[in-house]
């Protein structure tokens, strides 16, 4: 099945402009790389999102994170909240192999600082997940060393979605879920911004699933049951893990208040946030970068004025509704573990239209 965005169904999510692939490579400098397992046990994986060419640990990111919903297992936002940077790439995959996946990312930062002639004495890997049991044997934990550095060596500006990299085994609405991204244009005085957005979906009650605005959960739960008795329905549980990334000039504060409207968008597919959920939002800007071991005594830094933050608010929102649409269409119908069935949104919305 060929793998298709919610664009492709004539469906388009919001009103601003998106970027050239309109996916969080959009931000310039941004990579995105995969490692997919699939075995008959395994549907897992890693998805690595790369801020740059050069060493993050020597000139770090601006940053900020936020957890909306803290039922997770992430590594490494306490020191990003606290600090306000990023000094490592973002990695994601499941829940039981965030240890394996940090300690990999530890040898690849210290080899790069080696090569840079750096010391590090303390390293902030950032790895985020959700948990794929459903699909995923994950007790085998079989992301390791090996599959980390797969990812780092594939990343680029084109990468695909849906059952990919991290998002191999997730579920979203009842439906299969994954790697979804999408980005934004803004202009602010004489220039144009891009904001992007990646998501790890894993969320939500196929009811409650809302598509640009019509609430078609019923619709779905009827479809699926005529076509497999065996179709699976889902309450509000998993987690989502929101990447998102700039080259807008911000500081961390107002970083993170950018970062806190993704959650509108996951409202807009009809999430409330339930208790088993853990939404995670992690964000940078390309801008504003730090030296590590600045001898300087102050910095200086550029940052938009609030009256303006309004524009990157909607960005962020749309993006990231997009993005989660995109994640569900780009999957591939795969079968959990118990036999159930996970259609791919697009398989519903093909139906649709072979019915007009």
């Amino acid at each position: 099945m060929e793998r298709k965005r919610i664009r492709d169904f004539g469906i388009v999510p919001g009103r601003l402009e998106t970027g050239k692939r309109n996916k969080i490579t959009d931000v310039p400098g941004v990579k995105v790389g995969h490692c997919t397992v699939k075995t008959e046990e395994n549907h897992t994986g890693i998805t690595v999102i790369v801020p740059g060419a050069d060493n993050a640990f020597a000139q770090k990111y601006t940053a900020a994170a936020y957890v909306h919903n803290g039922f997770g297992k992430s590594a490494g936002l306490v020191q990003v909240e606290e600090l306000g940077t990023l000094e490592t790439p973002i990695a994601l995959t499941n829940t039981l192999n965030v240890g394996k996946v940090w300690d990999a990312m530890v040898d690849i930062v210290v080899e790069q600082c080696e090569q840079d002639g750096l010391e590090p004495m303390s390293i902030n890997p950032v790895v985020g997940e959700c948990n794929d049991s459903r699909i995923n044997q994950i007790q085998k934990r079989v992301v390791g060393a090996d599959e980390v550095r797969q990812a780092f060596a594939s990343a680029s500006e084109e990468f695909e979605e849906g059952d990919v990299g991290a998002g191999a085994g997730t579920i979203c609405y009842g439906l299969k879920g994954g790697i979804g991204s999408a980005s934004r244009v803004i202009r602010i005085g004489e220039k144009e911004y891009t904001i992007g957005v990646l998501v790890q979906s894993n969320f939500g009650a196929t009811e409650d699933f809302v598509l640009n605005g019509e609430s078609v959960g019923a619709k779905i739960l009827d479809w699926k049951q005529e076509k497999d008795d065996m179709a699976a329905s889902e309450e509000d549980k998993g987690s989502i893990m929101s990447i998102l990334a700039t080259d807008l000039p911000l500081t961390s504060r107002q970083l993170r208040r950018i970062l806190r409207r993704t959650g509108v968008g996951i409202a807009r597919t009809g999430g409330y946030t339930g208790h088993g959920s853990g939404e995670v939002m992690i964000g940078f800007t390309t801008a504003n970068r730090i030296p590590s071991g600045a001898e300087e005594e102050l910095l200086q830094i550029q940052a938009i004025p609030e009256h303006v933050i309004n524009r990157a608010f909607l960005a962020a929102a749309e993006a990231e509704q997009e993005a989660i649409l995109n994640s569900m269409t780009a999957a591939k119908r795969t079968r959990g573990r118990a036999g159930e069935l996970y259609y791919s949104l697009s398989e519903y919305l093909e139906d649709q239209d072979s019915k007009q």
